[in-house]
């Protein structure tokens, strides 16, 4: 045998990475296979729950044929949140898997928030009344797809369906994962008897609850034969990527903001204390102890490749595509000579919780390029995250020093500089950017008995970083940017809502 090894297995939206850590942090071993994702009309985004599995059994047994299997103590989960499948009494859907950015539940998040009350669901699931929970999707199945809904046995999360597909028995799943659904009550840890009480959906018919770190079974003898990986390899609960990036970047400190400058863009801070506010979403902490304030903009690096791949010529089909706008972008200044673009083309949350923004091109001229529109988009989601994270240090009560940058658009040279100058901080490059798998390693070394906690385990494993220093020349500049940027919302938002009021009639009248 050689060195212990644990296995981060990480189901995001697009993706799924299995990769092996050791009690350093460093990744020695990765498997990884694509998702695939429908999108079959207007505000619709789905998947097929048999994906998610068929991506792992292939990421995992990539990985465990490059190390001994006999050196893994566990493996934990980091899931896509706000995702959920509904499953009959044999584990087959009943209806497509809804993804986090599916949209379709507009009406029932206003119908619901009237009768249940906005303040209400606020503080028991500590979110303002939106779309991106799962708990609005339910009374969508419940009015457009009875028959699916009355069919359905179980309605589970992406951990809870892989948990039951790794080791067999109920469907069972972690707190981090579980409260995202927007089902949970935030200070018990449990399912929120009065909400499930209000959608009319007995306990019975969905996951079981289990702390990060706990032990929720062994791999199958059958899984183990798929995979690669020995039998009876345990398996314990970590959670949401969001709260798992936390924890992979050490975010186990109140000063300390993680950025994950992925599909979406997320930025958060712990802190030991439950508190709900309109300036983030509070999230249950992945390392079990405390809880995450976290900024969110649904379309973040989704936005970015989108944008390519429908009208940058060749799209991402060329590998040198992003190679050649960052190199281009750079010599374009900020402001992007009078380019501004609000990036709420999935609605927005913080700080506004409108579902009905969308995104709105301001000042576009016939002078401006395809580099022109990258580097806005990039501009936009920046200083959106900084007006988030302001507004998070200012209801808190808790100053950043610093961020942690992470996902895809860390690699981003033009990227990661542009946050440190807007933001006036320095912004820490981790030395892996798969920083979620990486918190799912560090649950599953607690689990394995590593370490002492999943805080010991983040202090141990997360490793070093290399400091983006700000150029604070620049900061009063993108100050100015920013300060227009605050009022494009509100010069926008009723013009964007009669527009989606337009394109509905118009749909029903096809």
């Amino acid at each position: 045998m050689g060195e212990p090894v644990v296995i981060g297995l990480d189901s995001s939206t697009q993706s799924t990475k299995a990769i092996a850590w050791n009690r350093a942090g460093t990744a020695i071993a990765e498997g990884r296979a694509d998702i695939p994702m429908d999108n079959p009309r207007l505000d619709c985004f789905e998947q097929n729950p048999v994906d998610w599995w068929s991506a792992a059994t292939t990421a995992l047994k990539a990985c465990a044929d490059q190390i001994d299997v006999n050196d893994i103590e566990g493996i934990a989960i980091s899931n896509q949140r706000e995702t959920i499948a509904f499953l009959d009494q044999f584990g087959d859907p009943t209806y497509p898997a809804m993804v986090w950015l599916d949209e379709r539940s507009r009406i029932e998040v206003e119908e619901f928030s009237e009768h249940f009350g906005s303040d209400n669901i606020h503080r028991i699931t500590g979110r303002p009344p939106d779309i991106t929970p799962c708990l609005y999707r339910f009374l969508w199945m419940q009015k457009n797809e009875p028959e699916a809904f009355k069919n359905t046995a179980a309605f589970v999360d992406v951990q809870a369906y892989l948990i039951n597909k790794l080791c067999g028995g109920p469907y069972r799943t972690g707190w981090t994962s579980a409260d995202p659904m927007g089902i949970v009550d935030m200070e018990t840890k449990a399912w929120s008897k009065p909400l499930l009480s209000a959608l009319s959906i007995d306990e019975s018919r969905l996951p079981e609850l289990h702390a990060p770190g706990t032990k929720l079974g062994t791999l199958l003898d059958e899984v183990a034969t798929l995979t690669g990986l020995a039998p009876n390899t345990p398996v314990y609960a970590a959670g949401g990527d969001g709260q798992c990036a936390g924890l992979g970047t050490n975010c186990t400190v109140p000063d300390r903001a993680y950025i994950n400058l992925g599909t979406a863009v997320v930025c958060g801070i712990w802190s030991p204390n439950y508190h709900y506010n309109r300036a983030w979403r509070t999230e249950l902490a992945a390392q079990g102890e405390g809880y995450i304030y976290e900024s969110c903009l649904r379309s973040g690096a989704f936005l970015i490749n989108w944008f390519v791949e429908q009208f940058v010529s060749h799209g991402k089909a060329d590998s040198s595509v992003f190679e050649a706008l960052e190199k281009a972008a750079c010599d374009i200044p900020i402001g992007c000579e009078g380019l501004l673009i609000q990036p709420y083309f999935s609605g927005v949350m913080n700080p506004h919780w409108d579902p009905s923004a969308r995104g709105v091109i301001l000042g576009l001229s016939g002078s401006h390029t395809p580099v022109h529109i990258y580097r806005a988009l990039l501009e936009a989601i920046t200083i959106d995250q900084i007006m988030g994270v302001t507004e998070m240090e200012r209801a808190a009560n808790q100053p950043v020093s610093h961020f942690v940058a992470i996902g895809g658009g860390a690699n981003s040279p033009l990227w990661r500089q542009m946050l440190a100058d807007a933001s006036g901080k320095p912004v820490h490059i981790s030395n892996t950017i798969e920083a979620s798998a990486l918190g799912a390693g560090m649950v599953a070394a607690y689990g394995a008995g590593w370490f002492n906690s999943i805080t010991d385990a983040a202090n141990e494993m997360a490793g070093e970083t290399t400091a983006i220093m700000p150029d604070l020349t620049m900061q009063s500049t993108y100050s100015e940017l920013l300060g227009i940027y605050r009022k494009m919302f509100h010069a926008t938002a009723d013009l964007n809502r009669e527009m989606l009021s337009f394109a509905a009639k118009q749909k029903k009248t096809t």
